[in-house]
């Protein structure tokens, strides 16, 4: 799980020196890039290898994927500039976003995503933003989630709009996840009243927490209500689906949270561990389909989800890495909890392309890396159990949808 991650890599610097010691994590500046435009394998088109920039817009393309932020985990990595998970769905002049990490704000403004800018100042950032999918809750997916609605209300989210921009995401769990290993003495409780928020929970608590700012913003400068802007809501689970005990969850499938007249959104639920509900969404457009994993072990639920799509950006975890940071089995029971949090509530580079395989999606998009800071050497090694094209998401990356429109 996200948080085992965080912890896994703080242990497992102090235990071992890891960066000191590995070859296998290596510096930033070995990451290598895709070049600035990347041409695809094979014809362009529906159901064919997807085109790829790295840096720039794609131009031709109605509907595009843009990678934010491609590091997993709440960690801040070392020798790397990669941000915090974040993808984007561009259809035409609407764009649709999937989780909040570290500095997505900072990539999005680095894109063509934003509306056209008011010389320097930002004022419409966020004037193209319909829709915000959660896939969890966890902290490296929505820590910069309260920047939308609260920066966002001099960003776009001041100027009027026809609706809202529509937050979607996981509803209160309603139970604290087991100790584990079973034994360990439980940790404090935050927040004992109400320990496991959901979005429209959280979203309240957060206007809570900068209400000082929302307050004087509001009467000294004019910045409406954020309620008026921002409309959260709970993803309501299939019948029978609800049950947060469950590991894997309940076999399930997609089901309808958003539609519009340019996209449909539907959801699944998908294998994180005890962190319940986690979901994969998936973008039907005119143009074709792109599936985004969330975080998640191989999920039939997933693999049904993807099935026919044109592109599936996925999850990934390096098993080596989490060798070098606690070394060879056996391992102490402590220890062997979080080995197994790792492996069982993530995808591993063996297993991802097989998943891909499954469902018949023709471009594997790899994100949402542990550790964010491996190799592409590392990540490539996916292709070995893909028959597809395989793409090694980079922040900022773009990957068209469809047959191109224009040049």
């Amino acid at each position: 799980m996200c948080d085992v991650v965080g912890n896994a890599y703080a242990a497992g610097l102090s235990r071992r020196g890891f960066l000191g010691a590995s070859g296998a994590v290596a510096a930033g500046a070995l990451l290598a890039r895709v070049p600035a435009e990347a041409a695809a394998h094979g014809a362009e088109g529906p159901k064919g290898p997807a085109p790829v920039t790295l840096g720039k817009p794609l131009k031709g393309y109605r509907t595009r994927v843009v990678l934010l932020g491609t590091a997993g985990g709440p960690v801040w990595w070392p020798n790397t500039d990669r941000r915090g998970i974040s993808t984007a769905i561009a259809v035409g002049d609407r764009v649709y976003l999937v989780d909040c990490g570290d500095g997505f704000g900072y990539r999005f403004r680095q894109t063509d995503l934003a509306g056209p800018t008011l010389q320097t100042s930002g004022a419409t950032t966020l004037n193209r933003l319909v829709g915000v999918f959660l896939t969890h809750l966890h902290s490296d997916h929505v820590i910069d989630y309260a920047s939308i609605p609260v920066l966002g209300l001099f960003a776009g989210l001041q100027q009027p709009r026809p609706e809202p921009v529509h937050a979607f995401g996981p509803g209160n769990r309603g139970r604290l996840p087991d100790v584990l290993p079973p034994g360990r003495p439980a940790p404090p409780v935050i927040s004992p009243a109400n320990p496991t928020p959901g979005t429209a929970e959280m979203t309240e608590l957060l206007y809570a927490a900068f209400a000082t700012d929302l307050n004087d913003r509001m009467r000294d400068s004019g910045a409406p209500d954020p309620h008026t802007r921002f409309v959260p809501h709970d993803i309501a689970l299939p019948a029978g689906s609800n049950d947060p005990t469950k590991h894997p969850p309940p076999r399930v499938s997609p089901w309808l949270v958003h539609e519009d007249d340019a996209v449909k959104v539907t959801a699944t639920l998908v294998d994180h561990g005890q962190v319940f509900p986690s979901f994969g969404f998936r973008f039907d457009t005119d143009d074709g389909s792109i599936v985004i994993s969330g975080d998640t072990a191989p999920s039939d639920n997933l693999v049904e989800l993807a099935q026919g799509a044109d592109v599936l950006c996925h999850e990934v975890i390096d098993p080596a890495y989490i060798q070098l940071l606690f070394g060879p089995p056996p391992h102490p029971p402590d220890v062997q909890a979080i080995v197994d949090h790792l492996v069982n509530a993530h995808t591993t580079i063996q297993d991802v392309g097989p998943i891909a395989d499954r469902a018949g999606v023709p471009t594997l998009v790899l994100h949402h890396y542990v550790p964010g800071n491996g190799t592409r050497e590392t990540w490539m090694q996916a292709q070995a159990t893909y028959s597809g094209q395989l793409v090694v998401g980079e922040d900022l990356m773009q990957i068209g949808v469809g047959a191109r429109t224009n040049a």
